[in-house]
């Protein structure tokens, strides 16, 4: 019986290449983005969460069962056009949701508390100078607000609410098991909470959800906190925002244009900024890619794939 032909899209985590090496199948790296590989048979596709999966590329795998996405976010690839074409979309949730809260969590504490502007200035000798570092803010007692109460939003606001003054949630209708309070919109969100922290999923429905709208009932005094899509947040407001005075700060794991980051986010002292590290740990990766794993054996055995996209 020949091994199944597995094509692998590039961005795949080192830690998933080499786990999925380890499988009983053919794996095939695209000749070029978009392109497979001539002649093979292909019956399954992995792709991380970033990595775009065009329609075009679907078309061509006559053999394909499954897409298997290594990570929570699916909005790269179009799951609908996917089912029409009879192939299994899956992703791998629940896994990563404690170290992604885990990264929103210290975006959050560090941007307060100016974290890394505070190790710079150590380490350029100005604490030996005499010098005194500017006063940040504290982080018991404040307003926090969580876009988007999936699982990860839960977890960041587990983790939130041993300190958190008061904890608010957007999502789009009232979640029945939780005693947070639920904002009606994302603006009404914003304008209630200190900080407010983005967790919901990317594609078309979230693009530029905070926008300068979002960014102007936060306020001068308020700071965001981003690890979910970089698209979800309008970059250019958040730009203007900061540079303007009408934004206190921001914690940003992830960006519209990736790995590009603007200058001006860069050269902010109030920005707090992360390579989308997210899930970037040895046993969330590790976890992942087991789950990624399992999802191709059972869909190409014909059996129902542990974590198939809703």
């Amino acid at each position: 019986m020949s091994l199944p032909h597995i094509l692998v899209l590039p961005g795949l985590p080192e830690l998933a290449a080499e786990q999925l090496k380890a499988g009983a199948w053919v794996l095939h790296p695209p000749q070029a983005v978009g392109s497979p590989p001539a002649g093979a048979p292909i019956v399954g596709l992995v792709a991380s969460g970033g990595t775009a999966v065009p329609n075009s590329l679907i078309d061509a795998l006559s053999d394909l069962k499954i897409i298997a996405v290594h990570g929570v976010g699916y909005d790269r690839v179009d799951v609908a056009h996917a089912r029409s074409r009879g192939v299994v979309v899956t992703n791998t949730p629940d896994v990563l949701s404690a170290d992604v809260a885990d990264l929103a969590l210290a975006l959050t504490l560090s941007t307060l508390r100016r974290l890394p502007a505070a190790e710079r200035w150590l380490r350029a000798g100005d604490w030996a100078a005499g010098g005194k570092f500017p006063l940040a803010r504290s982080a018991t007692g404040l307003r926090y607000g969580v876009l988007g109460l999936g699982r990860i939003g839960r977890e960041i606001a587990r983790r939130l609410e041993p300190f958190a003054g008061e904890l608010a949630y957007h999502s789009r209708k009232p979640v029945a098991d939780v005693a947070w309070r639920h904002a009606p919109d994302p603006v009404a969100l914003a304008a209630s909470v200190d900080v407010l922290i983005v967790a919901v999923p990317g594609g078309p429905a979230t693009k530029g959800l905070v926008d300068a709208r979002v960014l102007e009932a936060l306020g001068p005094d308020g700071v965001l906190i981003n690890i979910a899509r970089g698209e979800v947040v309008d970059e250019e407001a958040l730009i203007a925002a900061l540079a303007e005075g009408r934004l206190g700060g921001a914690g940003l794991d992830v960006f519209a244009r990736e790995p590009n980051v603007p200058q001006a986010l860069l050269d902010s002292d109030r920005c707090v900024l992360a390579p989308h590290i997210g899930s970037a740990t040895v046993e969330a990766r590790t976890a992942m890619a087991a789950l990624m794993i399992a999802n191709l054996e059972a869909a190409l055995a014909g059996e129902a794939a542990p974590t198939p996209v809703a």
